[in-house]
């Protein structure tokens, strides 16, 4: 155990499947936490089966489990099962946190909800993580990334106004979701070690939905407060122009020019003086209101250098400028690999081939956390966390036998 990381000591069962639940618990054994994950025997988390390499997902190591479970333990339990059940007790007794991303009521079903529990470990921190919420008229609704982007109006202002509305390119819902929830435990557990509650846990309930929604401020507020209807924009900054995407000779560039000063400068450095002084341009309203004559004017020039020309001209000037990066022209950037946001592992076990994933967003003291494990093989964990609650290699043997491990 690295006792430099903050939450060092704190222990998480992570009963969650696919994406918002194992990504909370991908921040949190980045972190320090020991993540035990708890999976259905024979198949695990549905992500095993999940990704670009059906190789991989036939091994139960897909792309998509690899990419937030490394760090984490394994061990595989049926929890249908009444041995399953107090096998999960005993592991809850000793830890700190558990997160689950069932549908509401299905833990309770299964005689395993925050109310029995609580009562195992009454400092336990319970985290639900739903598309909608444990209360309310939509809360047993399935839902999947998509279905929350259309439900929390995303898809009506992505894309250009008049065409057809996009989802996020990425699930943004589903990891809204799990940072939010990842945050909301730490919370709770620096609340909990500062006396909070009396020392007792909590049970902390995540919508998707609303995760997603809070995030949503600028638009939303623009609605609640002055009335407006949030539209889709395309490439366009709503607030401000020229802010958006340009053509160049060899690609695109986002130029956020928002105020008046930055303005000025791009028309000095496209040579194109004459539109600061043009009534159509003059002030920030203006410019909002001829768009599009600005922005065709602003290419005419753009289309004769290149992007990594213009980005150079613009950022010295005090322009923020940036190429349009494709995923894998990005993660050849020198800045991420001088961040430590890319972990290799060789030769991974079940994958058997080497590796590389992202790691966090997150840099402490100037280092980037990361965890010294590879994602798990299904169950790879079961004689020792076992073992860790006292029960004998015998007992193991038996259970996987008969089908709870």
């Amino acid at each position: 155990m690295d006792t430099t990381k903050p939450l060092a000591g704190i222990t998480v069962l992570d009963l969650t499947n696919v994406l918002a639940g194992p990504f909370c618990c991908h921040q949190l054994a980045h972190l320090g936490a020991d993540v035990i994950k708890v999976e259905a025997p024979g198949r695990g988390d549905l992500a095993r089966q999940l990704g670009a390499d059906q190789e991989l997902n036939e091994k139960l190591m897909g792309v998509s489990f690899m990419a937030q479970n490394a760090g984490k333990r394994s061990v595989t339990l049926n929890l249908k099962d009444p041995r399953g059940k107090e096998i999960l007790k005993k592991l809850v007794a000793t830890a700190d946190v558990v997160v689950e991303n069932f549908r509401p009521g299905v833990m309770d079903r299964l005689e395993l909800g925050y109310d029995v529990l609580s009562k195992v470990n009454p400092a336990l921190i319970y985290c639900a993580i739903s598309g909608f919420g444990q209360t309310g008229p939509m809360k047993k609704l399935p839902a999947y990334d998509q279905i929350v982007q259309g439900l929390s109006g995303i898809m009506t202002i992505t894309g250009e106004e008049g065409q057809d509305t996009y989802r996020v390119g990425y699930p943004v819902a589903d990891t809204i979701g799990g940072l939010t929830a990842a945050y909301a435990i730490t919370a709770a557990l620096a609340g909990r070690a500062m006396g909070a509650n009396d020392g007792k846990g909590s049970f902390i309930d995540i919508s998707m939905l609303e995760s997603v929604v809070a995030t949503m401020g600028w638009v939303v507020s623009n609605f609640l407060i002055a009335g407006k209807q949030p539209t889709a924009n395309g490439n366009d900054n709503f607030t401000s122009s020229p802010s958006g995407t340009f053509r160049t000779q060899d690609g695109k560039i986002n130029i956020a020019a928002n105020k008046q000063e930055q303005f000025e400068a791009v028309c000095d450095v496209l040579d194109l003086q004459d539109l600061k002084t043009d009534p159509r341009f003059v002030t920030r309203t203006d410019r909002l209101a001829h768009r599009r004559e600005l922005s065709d004017l602003l290419e005419g020039a753009l289309v004769t250098q290149s992007t990594d020309h213009w980005v150079l001209k613009f950022n010295a000037t005090g322009v923020p400028a940036g190429a349009v990066l494709t995923v894998p022209q990005v993660l050849s950037l020198p800045q991420i690999a001088d961040r430590g946001m890319l972990a290799d592992f060789a030769d991974v076990p079940g994958a058997d081939r080497d590796i590389r994933i992202l790691r966090t967003g997150i840099k402490m003291d100037g280092d980037a956390p990361s965890v010294d494990a590879p994602p798990p093989v299904l169950g790879q964990d079961n004689e020792t966390i076992l073992a860790e609650l006292g029960i004998s290699a015998d007992e193991v043997a038996t259970l996987k036998a008969e089908g709870v491990l």
